[in-house]
């Protein structure tokens, strides 16, 4: 089988979920068959490599556009780097797709090569309305390029039955068409490294509890949300945000704004560490941590939580999309009910409520040392019983065939 992988975001650029899943992904199918199967990976980048069954090619054009709104300037470069990829997959047997950003040139090859298309769901459009504040108006077409891939895709992987449902309903693809495979967790990178060093390095006081959190300053992830729930935590707690890379200048002073205030309200040690983290380190982190907090508004399924459950760590998290799927409330950590404004938009309706129980969630469990340890065990235990990347791999190219043979 020969498999064309169309992505934006593949090592060593990768900024969010769908970039790691594409790391771990194309590794294991890579093992899988070495002699039966081929991966041709195409990405947005200068990359350049090759090893037995995997080449991976970045795309990375030296041509300059203009636009009436510079926001649209992200939309006509990934439309030129997809026609580049169109046009450079000389042969395969299906070509799989990540992304909006990647959409526009699976179309093309499915026409030009005549061959299935796959398309992995880590997020859908529609469900991101703060992406506007991104892209301006060509929000309206990276939303029209989704809509088109998804209702002429031969198949869909969904990360979530939650993911599976929107799809269905958003874009009406059949659902036998819908194939629930879930994203998984390296569990030899990813398991408890203590080293105090660290702590040292970054401030974190070694005999104080400490709650963490990794990600992206965006809407999505709610991290103003858990800013503004820090002046209900109960006095000792340090917070630590490993938070970097805002969307938008606008969010990225509104974060500046909400963490000096929360710093006036409290009397906790607010750690923002705003540069990226290396993995090693952030794998010492959540070993460290008491709990990690995942507050986020939208959620297709949520990687980072399996991160911090690899590494014995118990999570407090919304109770919104995947998330539900992988933290088991009272086992693994616990889920802050949520309630969204309405089914077009994501924020809380009720923002301050929202931020006192997520308070209310993270000072239960500090208080309790022993919950916390039984927590962190029955979390290492569940990423290795459900989670594991060799098995997403077999289940993806069994969904593969089984696209081909239809």
């Amino acid at each position: 089988m020969k498999i064309a992988l169309l992505t934006n975001e593949y090592p060593p650029n990768i900024y969010g979920g769908a970039g790691v899943h594409m790391e771990y992904l194309s590794r294991e199918l890579a093992r899988l068959d070495r002699r039966k199967h081929r991966l041709e990976i195409f990405c947005f980048g200068d990359q350049d490599e090759a090893s037995d069954n995997l080449v991976v090619k970045g795309v990375h054009p030296a041509f300059e556009h203009t636009a009436r709104d510079a926001r649209h300037l992200k939309l006509f470069d990934a439309l030129t780097r997809n026609t580049i990829m169109a046009g450079s997959v000389k042969e395969a047997d299906l070509v799989h797709c990540h992304t909006w950003y990647t959409h526009f040139a699976g179309c093309l090859i499915k026409q030009l090569l005549g061959v299935p298309l796959v398309l992995t769901t880590h997020s859908l459009e529609p469900h991101r309305p703060w992406k506007a504040e991104q892209l301006g108006t060509a929000y309206n077409a990276s939303s029209w390029l989704e809509k088109t891939a998804y209702q002429n895709a031969d198949g869909v992987i969904a990360v979530s039955r939650s993911m599976k449902s929107d799809v269905h309903e958003l874009y009406k693809v059949p659902s036998e068409k819908i194939r629930v495979i879930r994203n998984g967790i390296d569990l030899d990178e990813y398991r408890p490294r203590p080293n105090p060093a660290i702590l040292e390095y970054y401030g974190i006081e070694p005999d104080k509890p400490f709650v963490l959190f990794v990600g992206r300053i965006t809407r999505q992830k709610g991290i103003i949300h858990l800013v503004d729930a820090i002046k209900y935590l109960r006095s000792g707690i340090q917070v630590v945000l490993c938070a970097g890379a805002p969307d938008t200048a606008d969010i990225g002073r509104e974060m500046e704004e909400r963490v000096e205030r929360a710093r006036s309200e409290t009397d906790n040690e607010i750690l923002w560490i705003s540069e990226i983290v290396p993995k090693d380190r952030v794998v010492s982190l959540y070993t460290h941590a008491s709990l990690f907090v995942c507050p986020s508004v939208y959620e297709p399924f949520g990687i980072i939580n399996l991160e911090a459950m690899a590494c014995k760590t118990p999570v407090v998290a919304s109770a919104v999309g995947g998330i539900i799927e992988v933290v088991v409330q009272d086992e693994t950590g616990l889920l802050v009910p949520f309630e969204p404004v309405s089914a077009d938009d994501f924020a809380p309706r009720e923002p301050e409520r929202f931020s006192r129980d997520l308070a209310h969630a993270i000072n239960s469990l500090i208080l309790s040392p022993e919950r916390l340890a039984r927590m962190g065990a029955k979390s290492r235990q569940r990423v290795e019983e459900h989670f594991s990347w060799a098995a997403i791999a077999r289940q993806t190219l069994e969904f593969y065939q089984s696209v081909i043979d239809s």
